[in-house]
């Protein structure tokens, strides 16, 4: 048939097994309906996306979990999906998936030599929590503004399980203050789910 419609409901090999192939190499295939897997709709693109800052400036002299303030971004944002859930600086996934996460961080030491470090930590067991990225930065004076950047990709299989923090530390004593703001990003985590587990 060169040209016309070909209705029918269902189509299926001669065998009953093995592949079907629709079209040939260089032809466009045009799906005008919605495809589907065993009855579940295929989605291409990002399904998931989310972005989390904290609020007000974090003051510490010691090594601490960043565990309050946080605050979904609500500035000229909206989620995709249904966005992470957090409670007390612990992050979790609104679905299984790989995702990529990443913490962005601005911030001050008042020692003239410091090494300042923001990491993230994930749990697979919803207990123990190991450290699987850090940023180190070294203070050039005190007072002086530096930025962290530290990412990683984590596979969630399971939702109750697969968890994250934020932490923020110091190695030469200095206090330090990480920056916070509630209508612009100065410290902020972002979540990106890129795919299935």
């Amino acid at each position: 048939m060169a040209n016309g419609t070909l209705k029918v409901s269902n189509i299926q090999t001669s065998s009953g097994s093995g592949t079907i192939t629709i079209g040939q190499s260089g032809e466009t295939v045009n799906l005008a309906g919605t495809l589907q897997n065993n009855g579940s709709s295929l989605i291409n693109g990002i399904t998931q996306a989310d972005q989390w800052r904290i609020t007000t400036d974090l003051v510490s002299s010691s090594a601490v979990d960043i565990t309050a303030n946080w605050e979904r971004n609500d500035t000229d944002f909206a989620l995709i999906g249904t966005g992470m859930t957090e409670s007390s600086g612990i992050f979790t996934f609104p679905s299984t998936g790989i995702y990529l996460v990443t913490i962005n961080a601005t911030g001050a030491s008042n020692a003239a030599s410091d090494y300042v470090q923001v990491s993230i930590a994930t749990t697979i067991d919803n207990s123990t929590y190991n450290y699987r990225a850090r940023n180190y930065q070294h203070t050039a004076g005190a007072n002086d503004f530096m930025g962290w950047y530290a990412n990683l990709i984590f596979d969630v299989t399971n939702t109750s399980n697969c968890k994250v923090k934020f932490a923020l530390a110091q190695i030469s004593g200095g206090t330090i203050n990480l920056q916070g703001n509630t209508v612009e990003n100065r410290t902020y985590a972002t979540f990106v789910r890129l795919g299935d587990t």
